[in-house]
C-alpha cells in the first residue's frame, strides 16, 4: 500500500496532519511511509528532554523547523525538585545550531537557558521567529539583547514564568529601526523597569503587533499612549495599576478601550482599584478570555466586570471571586469553557473568602461547553462531585485542591472516593485528573476501571497501600504522567507494574515508601528506564536497600543515563 502512489502525494497529505501521535502512526505502516514521513517532519515535541538525545533527534528528523522541548518534571513548580536538578537547553541549541540553520521556532519549558544558548540562537539561526520561555531559568537580560539585536525576523517573544536575572532595562532598545516584524510580546516576568521609550518605539513600528503582555514597571499614566500604537491588539496584558484614583486618566481610558473592537484577551490589573474597572466595559462584550489570577478584585466588582464578559470562554481568577461570583458567570457567560480559580491565602488558617463547593456546581450547571477546572478551594463533599460530573460529563481536566490535605466530605466526614469516581466513571474523556481530601484505595479502583483515556494523573496524601497505585497502573492503559507525592506507595505494586512505565513517559514519587532495594532492582529489569534516586540529605553508599528514598524520578529513554548528573542523583541500572 506504501507504492500504491506516488511520494509527492503522501508528502502533500501528510502535510494537513498536524497530531503528533497520528505523526507517529503514520510513519510505523511501512518503511516507505516511516521515510517520507521521516523527511517531511517540521514540527518536534519532545516531553522530557532526557528521553532523546539531540544527535539521535536530529538524525530522526533531519528538516526540522520548529522543535518544542520540556526539561524539570511538573512537579517543580511546587517546589519539588532541586534547583540544581537538570533541564539544560545549552547542548540542544548547540546540537541543532550545526543541524538546522534554518530552525524557526524554539519553545521551551522549564529549563534552564544560559546567555551563551540564546546568543548562540542569535547569531545561528538567520530565519528565526518565535522564542517561548515558560517557567525557564539561567538567563538575563543580557542574553534577550542578543535575541533583539540578531533575530531580525523575530515574531514572537514570550518569557511567561521565567525567572529573569535583569541587567539592565535598556535591552528592548536593542531591536534594530528597522525591525517590524513583531506580532507577540510577553514580558509579565520582568520585575526591572524596562525603558519606555524604546518599547513605545518598539510597538509603534510593528503594524502586525496582536498580542502584548508588559511588566508591571509600565505605569497606567503610560498605558494610553502606548495601546493608541497599536489599535490591532487582540491580546493586552496590562501591566501596572495604581491604588490612586485618576478620573481623568481613567477617562482617557476609556476612549482608548472603546475603540479597541478587536481585543479578545485581557490579563493583568494588578492592584486595580473599583473605580478603574469601568474603563474596561467597552472592550468585555468582545472578550474570550480573562486572567484576573494577580488581581485582588473583590467579588461585588468582579460580578460587576464578568457580568458584561457575556463570550468569555477561559477565566483565570482569585477566590475573591466566591461563590456569588461564579453563580454570575454561570448566569452570564454561557460559552465559558475553561475556569481557574487560585488562592488568595493559601497558608492561612482560616478562609478569608466564602468560595465553597457551590460556585463550581454552579459553573456546571449553567455553562454547557464547560471542559477543563483547576479550582482550589477549602471544602468539598460527594455530593458535589456527583453533581459535577452527572452536569458536565464532558469535563476533560478536572483538577481539584482542597487546601487542607486529608479533608473528607464536609457534610458526612467520609472519604471523596464516591466523588471523584463519580467523576472518572461519568467523564469518557477526561485526559487529566488531580485528586485531593480524604481518600482511600477504592478511589483507585474507580479511576482504573473507567480512565481508559486519562493521559495525567496527579495525586497526593491519598490512599491506603500499595493497592492502590496497582490499580492505577494495571487499568490506566493510557496514562502517559503520574506524579505522586505522600502517599503509602510502596515496593510490590512498582515492580509488579514495571512493564507499563515503559509505556509511559514518566513516573514522580516522593515521600512516598519505596525502598532503595526496589529502585536498584527496577534499574536492573528495565534497561530502557531511567530509574533516579534523588537523595540530597544523604549518600546513598550509606543507605540499605529497605531503606525508603525520599524521591524518585523514572523515565522512559532511547538515550540512556544521562551526562550532566548532578551528585545528589544516582542512576539505578544493571551495575547498581
Amino acid at each position: 500500500m506504501g507504492y500504491s502512489f506516488p511520494e509527492e502525494v503522501l508528502e502533500h497529505v501528510l502535510s494537513f496532519i498536524d497530531s503528533d501521535s497520528d505523526r507517529n502512526s503514520v510513519s510505523l505502516v511501512c518503511k516507505s511511509w516511516h521515510d517520507i514521513e521521516r523527511w517531511c517532519r517540521r514540527r518536534l515535541f519532545v516531553g522530557n528532554c532526557y528521553a532523546v538525545s539531540p544527535a539521535i533527534a536530529i538524525r530522526r528528523f533531519p528538516e526540522l523547523r520548529s522543535v518544542s522541548l520540556k526539561g524539570k518534571p511538573h512537579f517543580a513548580d511546587f517546589n519539588l525538585v532541586p534547583h540544581e536538578w537538570g533541564g539544560y537547553a545549552y547542548p540542544w541549541v548547540a546540537a541543532f545550531a550545526e543541524a538546522y540553520p534554518w530552525l524557526e521556532e524554539l519553545r521551551l519549558k522549564r529549563m534552564v537557558v544560559s546567555d551563551e544558548a540564546l546568543e548562540l540562537i542569535g547569531k545561528k539561526f538567520k530565519n528565526f521567529r518565535v522564542l517561548v520561555m515558560y517557567s525557564c531559568e539561567g538567563f538575563s537580560t543580557d542574553g534577550l539583547a542578543a535575541i533583539a539585536a540578531n533575530c531580525r525576523h523575530l515574531k514572537e517573544l514570550d518569557l511567561s514564568e521565567s525567572e529573569v536575572d535583569d541587567m539592565s532595562g535598556n535591552w528592548l532598545s536593542q531591536f534594530p529601526d528597522s525591525y517590524t516584524s513583531l506580532e507577540s510580546l510577553n514580558i509579565t516576568s520582568l520585575s526591572s523597569e524596562i525603558r519606555f521609550s524604546a518599547l513605545e518605539r518598539l510597538v509603534g513600528r510593528c503594524p502586525n503587533l496582536k498580542a502584548l503582555k508588559l511588566n508591571r514597571s509600565v505605569p497606567l499614566d503610560l498605558l494610553p499612549n502606548l495601546v493608541q500604537k497599536t489599535p490591532q491588539l487582540i491580546e493586552l496584558g496590562s501591566g501596572l495599576h495604581t491604588t490612586e484614583v485618576h478620573p481623568e486618566l481613567y477617562s482617557r481610558l476609556a476612549g482608548t478601550f472603546s475603540g479597541f473592537k478587536g481585543l479578545k484577551r485581557l490579563s493583568g490589573l494588578g492592584d486595580a482599584v473599583p473605580s478603574y474597572l469601568p474603563t474596561l466595559y467597552p472592550i468585555c462584550s468582545g472578550l474570550t478570555s480573562l486572567n484576573l489570577s494577580d488581581a485582588s478584585i473583590q467579588c461585588p466588582d468582579l460580578i460587576k466586570l464578568v457580568s458584561q464578559c457575556q463570550n468569555l470562554q477561559r477565566l483565570w481568577v482569585l477566590d475573591y471571586i466566591e461563590d456569588a461570583g461564579l453563580n454570575a458567570v454561570a448566569e452570564s457567560c454561557k460559552g465559558l469553557q475553561e475556569l481557574r480559580v487560585f488562592p488568595s491565602d493559601p497558608f492561612g488558617q482560616e478562609p478569608n473568602v466564602s468560595l465553597t463547593e457551590q460556585g463550581l456546581v454552579s459553573i456546571s450547571a449553567g455553562c454547557p461547553k464547560f471542559h477543563s477546572v483547576l479550582y482550589f478551594c477549602r471544602q468539598m463533599s460527594n455530593v458535589a462531585l456527583s453533581t459535577i460530573a452527572r452536569n458536565r460529563p464532558n469535563l476533560t481536566r478536572f483538577r481539584l485542591c482542597i487546601i487542607e490535605p486529608f479533608c473528607p466530605d464536609y457534610i458526612t466526614q467520609e472519604p471523596l472516593d464516591v466523588g471523584f469516581g463519580a467523576i472518572v466513571e461519568h467523564c469518557k474523556d477526561l485526559k487529566r485528573l488531580s485528586v485531593s481530601g480524604l481518600l482511600t484505595d477504592r478511589v483507585f479502583e474507580f479511576i482504573g476501571s473507567h480512565g481508559k483515556k486519562l493521559e495525567m494523573l496527579s495525586l497526593a496524601f491519598a490512599g491506603d497501600s500499595d493497592l492502590g497505585l496497582h490499580h492505577v497502573l494495571s487499568g490506566c492503559r493510557n496514562l502517559r504522567k503520574l506524579e505522586i507525592r505522600d502517599c503509602p506507595f510502596g515496593d510490590k505494586a512498582l515492580l509488579a507494574n514495571a512493564a507499563k512505565l515503559e509505556t509511559m513517559r514518566s513516573l514522580w514519587m516522593s515521600a512516598c515508601q519505596v525502598s532503595y532495594g526496589a529502585c536498584k532492582l527496577l534499574g536492573q529489569k528495565m534497561p530502557n528506564l531511567n530509574v533516579e534516586v534523588i537523595a540530597e540529605k544523604e549518600s546513598l553508599d550509606l543507605r540499605p536497600d529497605e531503606h525508603p528514598v525520599e524521591k524518585l524520578y523514572i523515565y522512559r529513554t532511547v538515550s540512556g543515563p544521562r551526562l550532566d548528573m548532578p551528585p545528589f542523583i544516582w542512576t539505578m541500572d544493571k551495575n547498581s
